[in-house]
């Protein structure tokens, strides 16, 4: 069942005296209360049931931007909707790939369509500052949280139990903005909840040493969460905690230089046999508003819940990719929603990853044409580039979902697929604790599944992994990462329209593989040192 987001997540925490993880003493930065009468940490905690609540809004904070849906924000200085985690990994993570584009023209959000941003990107500013939002509190909730304290609370034998595993999840969730942040903007301070409380200056540490941190983090981790498939649907496990380890050995090189595909293969192997299974049912399946309850769960090992109900943040998470992908043509109705906002399109080159653009040789291929243009001759103009019907909020069986405001469609950040490619392609790089049949077997479910064409040991290389990523993956936050560990994501060795500013596409830097450390993040934190390049 999902967790009751509605009763939990939204109950409004600010703690008094906690500043931002990463900066210091610039007001809008500062995470701190709304006015006198909110919770302050040590009144809150006295009720058994507050360490629950916490813990929702940890999870919660992964769609919304506040408290109230996108109406009070969590940073302020930030609006809620365009503060939600999920819309700025969105921004971030694809945006600025082959996959999509955006129509919009808010601040230096176009931008990140062409790959020329600059340090001055409210956008990136807005990643940095939620990642490390999502940090302070998971170090506040670990710092509420010890021995020492709840005994001093009166808390029983029982719930010590739980908020123990309650600790762990909170401590998986601070691995997992500190690898948003690692993979994003490279060196970054660490804090955790021995650090002092209030305003100083966290120390730059360099990307190795917070892929260290993270790597020690999840593995002390696999003896304190939930056995796998033990906890609530929605809340992570072992095997999530295997699956970001298995993800970040999978960009080793990229980020401390060193290649641990032998570890991939063996924790992918671990994932796979889990007790995760990998879903056979149609791939609409994993992308309707049922997606929890349909067969797709049994292949979500984490995802982002959204209830139209319960989660009232119209700008926030699966709301703003289902209705920034509407417009033109299509009917948001047959699509489960109110209307649309004529945003998000993919452009041709991924199109051409696919036998077809309708979905007959490969059910993943789904795309809106009618009255869209292939080439994306103006950017702003929503016509201009293939529409993507990947997301709907309906469920599989074509019923409404709750409302058409806000979908119920859940988002899948991790799940089983993602390990078969990631054992594929760590097979392909030389692992020798997996074997080519295998990968081949794990990629044949994945085109069954959708349809497509089966393949042999001899179509096994990196080119095709990289494009099976797209097909399988597109539109969940991977690509971006996906083509810096290719080497395609910037230079000149895989172009796209509009990378580098100009409709035909050029190369662009090597340096920005790693995004700027926001202007405002270094104003706050002046000891911060910027990435080359900027």
């Amino acid at each position: 069942m999902k967790i009751s987001f509605k009763y939990i997540s939204y109950f409004f925490l600010f703690i008094l005296g906690i500043s931002m993880t990463l900066t210091s003493c610039t007001d809008d930065l500062n995470v701190t209360p709304k006015d006198d009468d909110e919770f302050l940490s040590e009144t809150f905690f006295q009720d058994p049931a507050s360490y629950k609540q916490v813990l929702a809004k940890l999870y919660a904070g992964l769609y919304v931007g506040g408290n109230d849906g996108d109406g009070q924000a969590d940073i302020a200085g930030l609006s809620g909707d365009f503060s939600s985690y999920l819309r700025l990994l969105f921004v971030t993570q694809e945006l600025p790939t082959d996959e999509a584009v955006i129509a919009w023209a808010d601040g230096s959000l176009p931008t990140l369509n062409t790959q020329t941003w600059s340090p001055a990107n409210e956008f990136l500013y807005g990643t940095y500052s939620r990642a490390s939002y999502h940090i302070s509190l998971a170090n506040e909730f670990l710092r509420q949280t010890t021995d020492e304290k709840l005994t001093s609370r009166g808390v029983d034998a029982s719930l010590k139990a739980e908020i123990a595993t309650f600790r762990a999840e909170a401590r998986f969730l601070r691995a997992y903005s500190y690898v948003n942040l690692m993979d994003l903007f490279g060196n970054v301070p660490i804090t955790t909840e021995a650090d002092p409380v209030g305003f100083f200056y966290p120390v730059q540490k360099t990307r190795a040493e917070v892929f260290a941190f993270v790597e020690s983090e999840l593995k002390d981790l696999d003896s304190s969460l939930a056995n796998a498939r033990a906890n609530e649907y929605g809340r992570v496990d072992k095997v999530a905690a295997k699956f970001l380890l298995a993800q970040i050995y999978l960009n080793s090189k990229v980020y401390t230089g060193t290649e641990r595909n032998n570890e991939v293969a063996t924790l992918c192997t671990e994932i796979i046999n889990s007790g995760y299974t990998f879903a056979n049912v149609p791939y609409a399946y994993l992308f309707s508003a049922d997606n929890d309850k349909n067969g797709a769960q049994n292949e979500f090992i984490f995802p982002i819940i959204s209830d139209g109900n319960a989660i009232r943040a119209t700008g926030g998470g699966m709301s703003f990719i289902i209705h920034a992908s509407i417009g033109g043509s299509i009917d948001a109705a047959s699509r489960g929603m109110d209307g649309g906002w004529f945003g998000t399109r993919t452009r041709k080159e991924f199109v051409a990853l696919f036998p077809d653009a309708t979905a007959t040789g490969d059910k993943r291929g789904t795309f809106h044409t009618d009255g869209q243009a292939l080439d994306i001759t103006n950017i702003s103009t929503f016509t201009d580039g293939y529409a993507v019907t990947k997301y709907i909020n309906k469920k599989s069986d074509g019923s409404p979902a709750q409302r058409t405001d806000i979908p119920d469609t859940d988002f899948p950040v991790f799940r089983v697929s993602d390990a078969y490619l990631m054992y594929a392609e760590a097979v392909v790089r030389g692992a020798s604790t997996g074997n080519i049949a295998t990968a081949v077997g794990y990629i044949n479910q994945l085109r069954t599944r959708a349809q497509a064409s089966q393949i042999s040991s001899a179509n096994l290389n990196l080119d095709f992994i990289l494009a099976e990523r797209g097909r399988e993956l597109f539109w969940e936050c991977h690509r971006r990462t996906d083509l810096i560990r290719f080497g395609k994501f910037t230079g000149g060795s895989k172009i796209w329209q509009w990378k580098g500013g100009t409709m035909s596409g050029v190369a662009t830097e090597s340096y920005r593989d790693l995004m700027p450390i926001p202007a405002k993040t270094i104003q706050a934190n002046p000891t911060l040192k910027q990435n080359p390049g900027y």
